[in-house]
């Protein structure tokens, strides 16, 4: 006996997305306002600029195949901004300028579109 087909799962729509702005809530960055640069997993971001570690680099010599002689890999102490966990972070609406939570609502079409839950505006970030 087979078993029934399971009914399709909807994806869903993240609620930061790459070029929000957002405000960090706990660390040693709390209250400090950043632009997302990327998503690593579904629930990490990394803030530009923001929860920055430092790593110490040796000078290491980087081949390439065109080269004859390889050249130096620049060493000293370099800035990396480490992945937050999206619970730590907020979206400031771009209209009333606050931290807010996501609202998810249907507009044309059935498309989901993320909405700012104190002014009602979308959060949709501007092609670039």
């Amino acid at each position: 006996m087979s078993r029934p087909a399971s009914p399709p799962t909807k994806t869903r729509v993240l609620d930061v997305r790459k070029g929000d702005t957002v405000i960090i809530l706990t660390g040693k960055d709390a209250s400090k306002r950043g632009v997302v640069d990327r998503i690593v997993r579904p629930d990490r971001v990394v803030v530009e600029g923001l929860n920055v570690a430092k790593k110490h680099q040796k000078p290491r010599p980087r081949t390439n195949q065109s080269d004859r002689v390889p050249q130096l890999q620049q060493g000293g102490i370099i800035d990396i901004p480490q992945p937050l966990h999206m619970s730590n972070v907020m979206i400031v609406c771009a209209r009333c300028d606050r931290p807010t939570r996501v609202a998810h609502a249907r507009v044309e079409a059935g498309k989901s579109v993320r909405v700012c839950r104190r002014c009602g505006e979308p959060l949709e970030v501007a092609a670039k």
